[in-house]
């Protein structure tokens, strides 16, 4: 059977989270599901045992595959490098620390036969995204959504949790895509020449928790994040209009204050 679908994880130092990823996977496809797709990890050369767990799980009769990048390195440039050696033609990224629930992968590749672009969306009701995270992770998460609100009508653009039908990637201007950008769903949104009508569609999904590896928000990140944003702005609206930025950018400021000052008052 001729694959339709691609899950591609990008990963650096994931050895202990590529079984559990891989059979939870496999089995929220169920059989028919699990024929047409394939899984790719792309590893940033970990050196970790990474290649012989993927190995032992294809000799078990796993379609999965891993594709070991020696001369780059980035989490943007490691999807984007997946999305283009894929099979498929339907398109998900997830992280490899199953704080993506796997069981959710089916709901999205149902949504992008009537959808270009998916977002598994941690902003939807009944979803309780940050009510164990300490206040900062509150604040920073809100603030990005906020800083990135006149990019994308997507409710949760941070996410990196999607998928996309290829044939947009592949219509996509040559040096478009930034693959150096931190958040690669939002770059993707706001450059892909996605349909004017239904090009969105968006699955909850409840943030799990790592059990594996290490965290990757630092303030390194942060920076990187903010500095993508001004090339989108740049992009969507134009150098003349980066006021838009830097007013935004005052706002953030302004509610992760008011956030800190509402806190504090309420010890």
């Amino acid at each position: 059977m001729a694959i339709e679908n691609s899950v591609i994880v990008p990963a650096y130092h994931e050895r202990l989270n590529i079984k559990p990823l891989t059979t939870r996977l496999f089995a929220a496809l169920g059989n028919d599901l699990s024929k047409q797709t394939e899984l790719v990890f792309v590893d940033d050369n970990s050196q970790d045992g990474s290649v012989e767990e993927v190995d032992a799980l294809r000799q078990q009769g796993f379609n999965v595959r891993i594709i070991v990048r020696t001369d780059e390195r980035g989490l943007s440039s490691a999807v984007l490098r997946g999305f283009r050696d894929a099979q498929g033609q339907y398109l998900v990224c997830m992280d490899a620390d199953l704080q993506h629930p796997p069981e959710s992968v089916p709901a999205l590749l149902t949504s992008l036969r009537t959808h270009a672009f998916v977002l598994g969306t941690r902003y939807a009701p009944g979803v309780g995204i940050d009510k164990d995270w300490p206040l900062y992770r509150r604040v920073i998460s809100s603030g990005a959504r906020l800083m990135a609100r006149p990019l994308t009508v997507a409710s949760d653009p941070m996410s990196g949790f999607f998928g996309l039908q290829k044939r947009y990637l592949d219509a996509a201007r040559p040096g478009d895509v930034n693959a150096q950008g931190f958040k690669i769903a939002l770059d993707l949104l706001v450059k892909l020449q996605l349909p004017a009508h239904n090009a969105i569609g968006e699955v909850p999904f409840s943030f799990g928790v790592r059990t594996e590896g290490e965290s990757k928000l630092s303030g390194k990140v942060m920076i990187q994040y903010v500095q993508q944003l001004r090339e989108l702005y740049v992009y969507k609206f134009g150098a003349n209009n980066l006021v838009l930025f830097l007013v935004f950018w005052a706002v953030l400021c302004l509610y992760g204050l008011r956030q800190l000052a509402l806190a504090a008052h309420a010890l």
